[in-house]
């Protein structure tokens, strides 16, 4: 937010330098982005005035005597342009001057005749007509007559100010003006504040077929509407329209100007309707139809929802409420009668609205952080005040002031000197936080260490001990604040503890298996659950729905991760990545009742995704089962079931009995419905895994115990066995280890699908380790084998190949 340093002279006296002032904004908590001197770079450019002129032969040029005052009363200087004459009142850039664009001034010879200065358009002074009358002009800006010479023009167009860059925390909505930031300013130094002229005098004309109706009071909690009439249409003065455009908003016809003026001065949007396109003359505030339209004043025609908050009149729509206007009742040269808006709409109907249209407004911006009910009345006094100064209309009867019912008298509670500095950690005299507050402008009376507050009506961000606290401080000086541990608190060695070095080891892990670490968001859209085809009463569909989403994309807290991981290798195979391998450790948000009444839970959830030729449920199985063994953990994979993974490739993964996740891969119809050139879909070959980290962190040993390695001799024996498609891998593992008390280990090397092997047949093949006690003989091992076959034949139909 830009705001003059001269306007806020206007409502408090500041005593302190700019840089003083800055760095008292930025303890206060209002942080001075930039500061802007008007006047940078303009050196030695005076008010001069041309006491003679001649055009010079042979050239476009005129040759100009120039008055300069103290800089010299006859300045020879050349210049082309033909708006000059004698007596004109001009900038003159005498030698040694300098401008804005960093051109410094030095006599010249233009064509035979030397040149001791330059003669000054508006735009060589970094300035426009808004500025001052002139200025735009394609010659040189021609002052009024009444200007002194030889007055530096810095002074004389009031260049001489700063402008203030001032960065607004959504919690102060009542500083979003420059009034509001004249409160802050008064109070750090201690100092009155000026307030601005509300007054104004109604006739006694009024308009009976006016009415204001508000249906959605629940999005528009208070509307004010006020007739003017006799509205003339002319330039705004020239103090306002610097003003405007010091904060970025060009003149464009007085009483237009005045909404715009006091939008920065007040904090509160406006809005003038022009009578005469009003069916009816009416004002209603209701929700939009799905598809109505309106046509707003950028020219842009938008298709609303109910979702929307809309101004219409008897018939149609004639306003987005707190975004912008509609073109159908734009104020015109030939206006002649005006309803004012000044209005409190839910900052949160504003902000969906205003990011669904893609339509963000200076007005918007104001409503988005918020606006209070005394800012709707003051903003409405300011406006017709200065419709009625300024002579750009006359102040009707005919006043309107629709309401919720919302109490609106000022916010009263009681704190004590204690609990305040108990937030603060730091004695503050009870003598000089009643003088801040009163600075502040709240209301204290005393009770003893008892206090009872009243709050100004504009600072409805303040509602207990810790807000006063917390004015108290910025008032006081963070510097009082004295670095203290905390009563817990205690000095450590730091590094990681143990679940952190767990975690930070798990990447580790996956990194040397290939896999790349991702970071998604943790919001997505229910989108996401359609994509992996969940049904309508899944339990993944319980989910938190964002009030305020930034975008309909981000409406909902994830439950499951699998959606964001599906979403990055699409990415990468549209980006022609044939293969790859990643992984995320990160939260779901499972919420344990709706609507929330507490806290959700925020379960951690390892994901894995791996795509390309290469990649098979057991490449990716054999990574899990390598972290398990390696944090000394077994798993157990039984075939399981989820919507978005393959129904024959698909298992549960249980260690010590818990369910801590499952394996598959992605199904095909997922695949076909994922925005990737049908090409590629084909081939497109996705493992996914999801496992509940959590529950994993609860199984850690915090002492992992070692077995010394057996020093007697092992064999292995590979066994290749034809087998039911149906029979699972670790139902054929258990058996083998039932068979033979003498299995150290089994692993799985091999899984294949023919038609030679038969009809709903597989072959999968084993590598066994025999150990004992003893050296293990190839007698033993192929003794033992037998017993392997036999078992395996009996229970489960399997064929030695």
């Amino acid at each position: 937010m830009k705001i003059l340093k001269s306007w806020l002279e206007e409502y408090v006296d500041i005593d302190i330098s700019t840089e003083k002032l800055v760095e008292k904004l930025f303890g206060a908590g209002f942080e001075v982005e930039e500061t802007i001197y008007l006047g940078k770079d303009i050196e030695k450019i005076v008010v001069g005035e041309v006491t003679s002129i001649e055009k010079y032969e042979g050239t476009h040029l005129y040759i100009c005597h120039v008055n300069c005052g103290s800089f010299g009363e006859d300045n020879l200087i050349l210049t082309g342009a033909d708006n000059v004459f004698k007596g004109a009142k001009v900038p003159a850039a005498v030698v040694g001057a300098k401008l804005p664009s960093g051109l410094e001034i030095q006599p010249r010879k233009m064509k035979d005749m030397m040149s001791y200065g330059m003669l000054c358009s508006g735009g060589e002074l970094g300035i426009d007509d808004n500025w001052i009358k002139g200025a735009s002009v394609n010659g040189i800006l021609i002052l009024p007559e009444d200007a002194p010479i030889g007055e530096d023009i810095v002074k004389y167009l009031g260049l001489d100010d700063y402008v203030f860059d001032i960065s607004i925390t959504a919690n102060r909505p009542d500083c979003q003006s420059v009034l509001g930031i004249a409160r802050e300013v008064a109070a750090f130094l201690r100092k009155p504040l000026k307030e601005p002229d509300y007054s104004y005098t109604c006739t006694d004309k009024t308009k009976s077929e006016i009415s204001v109706d508000v249906i959605a009071k629940d999005l528009c909690p208070r509307f004010l509407g006020h007739y003017i009439y006799d509205v003339k249409h002319f330039e705004s003065p020239q103090w306002l329209k610097r003003r405007l455009s010091v904060c970025g908003f060009g003149a464009i016809d007085a009483i237009v100007d005045i909404t715009n003026y006091v939008l920065l001065e007040i904090g509160q949007p406006m809005h003038a309707y022009d009578l005469d396109t009003l069916d009816g003359k009416s004002i209603v505030v209701r929700r939009a139809e799905n598809g109505e339209k309106i046509t707003t004043l950028d020219e842009k025609e938008r298709v609303l929802t109910s979702e929307n908050l809309l101004i219409c009149d008897k018939k149609k729509g004639v306003g987005l409420a707190g975004i912008m206007g509609g073109l159908n009742s734009e104020i015109q040269p030939s206006t002649s009668e005006i309803l004012l808006e000044s209005a409190k709409f839910r900052r949160d109907s504003v902000r969906k609205t205003s990011r669904a249209l893609g339509l963000h407004t200076d007005a918007a911006g104001r409503f988005e952080k918020g606006v209070d009910e005394y800012g709707v009345e003051m903003g409405m006094a300011r406006a017709l005040c200065l419709a009625e100064k300024l002579g750009a209309a006359k102040i009707g009867a005919s006043h309107f002031d629709v309401s919720a019912g919302e109490n609106t008298a000022p916010r009263t509670f009681s704190v004590t000197v204690e609990k305040v500095n108990s937030v603060l950690g730091i004695e503050v005299p009870q003598s000089e936080i009643v003088n801040i507050l009163k600075a502040l402008a709240f209301g204290v009376s005393e009770n003893g260490s008892t206090l009872e507050i009243t709050v100004p009506r504009y600072r409805e961000d303040v509602e207990n001990y810790q807000d006063i606290a917390e004015e108290v401080i910025r008032e006081y000086g963070y510097d009082h604040v004295i670095p203290t541990f905390l009563k817990t608190a205690e000095v450590t060695g730091g590094g990681l503890n143990f679940l952190q070095t767990k975690e930070l080891a798990a990447k580790k892990f996956f990194c040397t298996c290939g896999f790349y670490e991702i970071q998604t968001l943790a919001m997505y859209s229910k989108r996401e659950l359609d994509m992996i085809l969940l049904p309508e009463n899944a339990p993944e569909r319980t989910v938190i729905e964002l009030l305020n989403p930034i975008t309909d994309n981000l409406s909902i807290m994830r439950t499951v991760m699998s959606p964001c991981m599906i979403n990055v290798i699409a990415d990468n195979v549209k980006n022609d990545r044939s293969e790859g391998r990643f992984f995320e450790l990160a939260n779901i948000y499972l919420p344990k009742s709706l609507p929330l009444t507490e806290a959700p839970e925020e379960r951690k959830v390892l994901c894995l995704g791996a795509f390309g030729a290469d990649e098979t449920f057991f490449t990716v199985k054999a990574d899990i089962e390598a972290f398990a063994a390696a944090n000394g953990l077994s798993l157990r994979f039984e075939r399981g079931e989820r919507s978005w993974l393959h129904p024959g490739i698909t298992a549960e993964i249980f260690c010590e009995g818990v369910n801590i996740g499952v394996l598959g891969k992605l199904r095909y119809e997922v695949i076909d419905n994922l925005n990737v050139a049908e090409g590629k879909k084909s081939d497109l070959n996705i493992i996914l895994a999801e496992l509940d980290y959590s529950a994993i962190q609860r199984l850690y040993k915090k002492e992992i115990k070692y077995t010394a390695a057996s020093g007697f001799a092992k064999i292995k024996r590979d066994l290749s066995l034809t087998l039911d498609k149906k029979t699972l891998c670790v139902e054929v593992e258990d058996e083998i280890r039932a068979a033979s008390g003498k299995v150290s280990d089994v692993v799985l090397f091999d899984h294949y699908e023919n038609e030679k092997l038969g009809f709903g047949k597989k072959s999968l093949s084993f590598s066994i380790t025999f150990a004992d006690n003893a050296d293990v003989t190839d007698e033993q091992a192929d003794a033992e084998m037998e017993k392997i076959t036999a078992r395996l034949a009996e229970k489960l139909g399997a064929a030695r190949r």
